[in-house]
């Protein structure tokens, strides 16, 4: 469960109120701009993901995964647990070799958070942001760009965002916490896909006899 707790603190992160303390760079914000437009118009994505945590001590956790994202909906798949949101409900589904679990809750909820759905825009509230230099990522020439969160409180203190230079893709990201651990996302085989049937963000626990249900709406 604690490696459970991780993944929703990267992809189900709050975003609190921020105080503003710094410019933002406008160079940096082109290239966020670009990178949030060209997702916003795919209308829908899939792509598989590395995930890595590392903490001060340099242990920590690696795993794969996948997603999927058409407007505000998404499906996270991971090992022995997936992340269902249809735009009003949000399943969590664990199961392992010994029970299934889904914990349900209202999307609107979840107001406020970063998401698979809204991470190509979570620049646009909270943070400053300046470019860095370049860096070869992937095997790519890639614009990093620095986030800091404008309040001290928040519960990540840093994003670096690597961004394709040439076709606009988001390649990954790494996410500070301010006490040492570093949460390290990858993506790859980026595809279109805009016509992902609505069924596919919705869970049926019916098709699971003998799964815990956990109803919190």
């Amino acid at each position: 469960m604690k490696f459970h707790s991780q993944i929703l603190l990267l992809f189900l992160l709050v975003l609190t109120g921020f105080e503003s303390f710094a410019q933002k760079d406008p160079k940096a914000k082109a290239v966020l701009d670009g990178m949030s437009q060209k997702y916003q118009s795919m209308k829908g994505f899939t792509a598989g993901f590395d995930y890595t945590y590392q903490d001060e001590a340099g242990t920590g956790d690696r795993q794969s995964g996948e997603i999927a994202v058409n407007g505000d909906k998404y499906r996270l798949k991971l090992p022995d647990q997936e992340i269902y949101n249809d735009g009003k409900t949000v399943w969590t589904f664990i199961q392992t070799s010994t029970y299934k679990e889904v914990t349900i809750n209202d999307a609107s909820q979840m107001e406020g958070e970063l998401t698979p759905s809204n991470v190509y825009k979570m620049y646009q509230s909270g943070f400053n942001y300046k470019l860095l230099a370049d860096k070869t990522y992937q095997g790519k020439t890639a614009n990093v760009v620095e986030l800091t969160a404008q309040k001290s409180n928040a519960p990540f203190k840093q994003v670096k965002l690597m961004v394709d230079k040439t076709t606009k893709d988001l390649l990954g990201w790494e996410m500070f916490d301010g006490q040492g651990g570093m949460f390290s996302y990858s993506f790859k085989n980026l595809k279109a896909a805009p016509s992902l049937p609505a069924d596919y963000f919705t869970f049926d626990p019916k098709k699971y006899p003998g799964i815990e249900v956990i109803d919190l709406r």
